[in-house]
C-alpha cells in the first residue's frame, strides 16, 4: 500500500444527501487536504432496487457547492477506477469464492420465503451460528448435493461464516480500543443472488483496491466493523487495514435520537444540502442552499458538528478548517442539531463576505421573485446598507425590495389615526425644504428634516414613523436618512408627496 493518505466517500445513490453524509464527506476531505492527501469518491450502487435516478448528480453537485469536491470519482477518473461499484461487478466474485475455498464463507440456498418464513416463527430470527446448521447451505448439505446446487444454476448467496465466541478488537481514532464478540454478529451476506456484491464485501475490496488508508463513517456502522475487520484479515492482511474513525451522529435537536428528514420536516428546518425532488414520489424538500445559506456557512456549521480545535473560535473558512481539523477531537458523543445555531453561522458569514460576492445568488433570488435589480453601485450601497440585518439570503429582498418598487398603500393607514394638520403641514414643508437642497446626503437630510421639525414646534420622533412608512411602507429598516439617501432626491420626494395625497 502506497505511503500517501487516501480517503474516501462513498454515499449510496438512493436520494438526496443528508447533512450528516455531507459532513462525513467534510471531514474526510479536511483530513486528506491537512496531509496533502487524496480524496476519493466513490459510488456504493450495488443495491441497484434502491437506486434513485438523479441522485449521483445531487451527490456530485452538493460536493461542487460544498467546495469539497474530490480528486477522484466516476466524472473525474484516477487509476483506481471505476469509481461505481456497479462498475466493478466482476471483481468480487473471486474474492468471495476465495473466503469459500478457505472455510471462512459458505453457499446458502435458502429461498427468501423460506427465510421470511423463519423469522415470522422465530422472533429476531438470525442466520448465525446458532441456526446456520440447521439451514440450506453448503454447511449441511453433502458435499455432491451443492456441486449439483451449482451445477444447475439454483439460486444461492455467499455468506460469511463468523467464528463463535471470538473477540475482536481495533483502535477507532475518535473511540480508542473498542472489542466485539463475534457470537453477537449474524452470517451476513456478501455475494447476492444476482452476482453483486452487498456493502460488506464490496467496501473491504474496494477500500484494498483504491489503496485507502483511512476510514471515516457514521457510527451506524460500527456494528458492522467486526465482520470487515474479519474480511481484511481474511482477504488480505490486518496491516493492510485502514485506519478507523466513527463519526458521531447528529441527533435531533432534543438529543433523542438520530436527526431524521421526518424530524427536520416537523421542526420546519431543512436536512439536504441543497433542493430535492424525489423522481419516484415527486415529493419535494427543501434544501438550506435555497433556505438561503452560503455555503461557507454550511461547511463551518457541519464541522462544528461534532468537532472544535479546543478554542473559543466558532468561524472558520475552509482553508482555516483544513489547517486545524484534527479527527482526534472528533467527539463520541452525539452532536444536537441547533437550527438557530446555523442561522447565526449564516448571519455571521453574510457579515463578513463582500456583497460583490453575494451579489449573484442575491440577483437571483430577486428574479425568482420577478423583480430585475441593476448590477451596479448603487445597488451594492442598497445591499451593504441591509445586510447585517440579513440572517439568510433570501432575507435581503424583504429587507430591500422597498428600494426598487414601490410600497403600497397599507402601511399609510397605521399612521392616519394619528395625522393631523400640523403634521401634514411639517411634511409640506419639508417637501419644499428637500426639493431645494443642492446635496443629498444623510447628514444634509437629517439635520434638515430636524431643521423643520423645530420651526414647526414638533419633536422629531414624532415623525420619524410616518417618515419611514412613506419611504418604507412598513415600521422596520435600517436608518431612514440613508434610504432616502439611497432612494434618491426625486423618488424621496416622491414618495412623501404620494403619501400626502393618500392622507386627505
Amino acid at each position: 500500500m502506497k505511503d500517501n493518505i487516501r480517503v474516501r466517500f462513498a454515499p449510496s445513490p438512493t436520494g438526496g444527501l443528508h447533512l450528516g453524509g455531507v459532513r462525513t464527506a467534510l471531514y474526510n476531505y479536511l483530513f486528506a487536504k491537512q496531509h496533502g492527501g487524496s480524496f476519493v469518491l466513490r459510488i456504493e450502487d450495488t443495491d441497484q432496487g434502491r437506486y434513485v435516478e438523479g441522485a449521483e448528480q445531487y451527490i456530485a453537485d452538493t460536493l461542487a457547492w460544498c467546495g469539497i469536491e474530490p480528486d477522484e470519482s466516476p466524472w473525474n477518473p484516477g487509476e483506481f477506477g471505476p469509481y461505481r461499484q456497479s462498475e466493478r461487478k466482476n471483481i468480487y466474485a473471486g474474492y468471495a469464492q476465495k473466503l469459500i475455498d478457505e472455510g471462512y464463507a459458505y453457499y446458502a440456498f435458502d429461498t427468501a420465503e423460506d427465510l421470511e418464513s423463519l423469522r415470522k416463527s422465530q422472533p429476531n430470527f438470525q442466520y448465525n451460528q446458532a441456526h446456520r446448521n440447521n439451514l440450506c447451505n453448503s454447511l449441511t448439505l453433502p458435499e455432491s448435493e451443492v456441486k449439483s446446487l451449482l451445477n444447475t444454476n439454483t439460486p444461492y448467496v455467499i455468506r460469511i461464516k463468523m467464528p463463535d465466541d471470538e473477540t475482536i478488537s481495533f483502535t477507532d481514532m475518535i473511540r480508542g480500543d473498542v472489542h466485539f464478540n463475534s457470537s453477537l454478529s449474524d452470517d451476513k451476506v456478501l455475494l447476492k443472488a444476482d452476482g453483486m456484491p452487498t456493502y460488506h464485501l464490496a467496501v473491504v475490496v474496494d477500500d484494498f483496491l483504491m489503496e485507502i488508508t483511512h476510514t471515516f463513517r457514521g457510527e451506524e456502522w460500527l456494528p458492522s466493523t467486526p465482520i470487515h475487520i474479519l474480511l481484511w484479515k481474511y482477504l488480505f492482511g490486518l496491516h493492510l487495514m485502514p485506519k478507523w474513525a466513527h463519526l458521531p451522529l447528529i441527533l435531533k435537536p432534543e438529543g433523542n435520537g438520530k436527526l431524521s428528514k421526518r424530524a427536520a420536516e416537523k421542526l420546519g428546518f431543512p436536512i439536504f444540502s441543497m433542493n430535492w425532488t424525489d423522481p419516484r414520489s415527486r415529493e419535494f424538500t427543501e434544501g438550506f442552499r435555497e433556505r438561503g445559506f452560503l455555503p461557507e456557512a454550511f461547511i463551518n456549521m457541519l464541522a462544528m458538528l461534532g468537532w472544535n480545535d479546543g478554542t473559543a473560535q466558532e468561524i472558520f473558512s475552509l482553508s482555516e478548517l483544513v489547517e486545524k481539523f484534527s479527527i482526534e477531537r472528533v467527539h463520541k458523543a452525539g452532536a444536537k442539531f441547533d437550527y438557530e445555531k446555523a442561522k447565526w453561522y449564516n448571519h455571521e458569514w453574510i457579515k463578513k463576505t463582500d456583497i460583490i460576492h453575494l451579489f449573484p445568488r442575491i440577483q437571483t433570488i430577486f428574479q425568482n421573485k420577478g423583480v430585475a435589480i441593476k448590477d451596479d453601485e448603487n445597488t451594492y450601497q442598497i445591499f451593504n446598507l441591509v445586510k447585517d440585518r440579513c440572517t439568510l439570503l433570501t432575507d435581503f429582498f424583504e429587507q430591500s425590495i422597498f428600494f426598487f418598487e414601490k410600497p403600497g398603500n397599507t402601511g399609510i393607514e397605521s399612521i392616519r389615526p394619528k395625522w393631523n394638520d400640523q403634521k401634514n403641514s411639517f411634511f409640506t414643508e419639508m417637501i419644499r425644504n428637500y426639493t431645494s437642497l443642492t446635496t443629498w446626503k444623510v447628514d444634509i437630510l437629517e439635520n434638515a428634516f430636524k431643521d423643520v421639525a423645530a420651526a414647526n414646534g414638533i419633536k422629531p420622533g414624532e415623525l420619524m414613523l410616518p417618515f419611514r412608512i412613506m419611504l418604507v411602507g412598513g415600521k422596520s429598516g435600517p436608518g431612514i436618512f440613508h434610504i432616502a439617501e439611497l432612494l434618491g432626491k426625486e423618488e424621496t420626494l416622491a414618495r412623501i408627496q404620494s403619501s400626502l395625497k393618500n392622507l386627505q
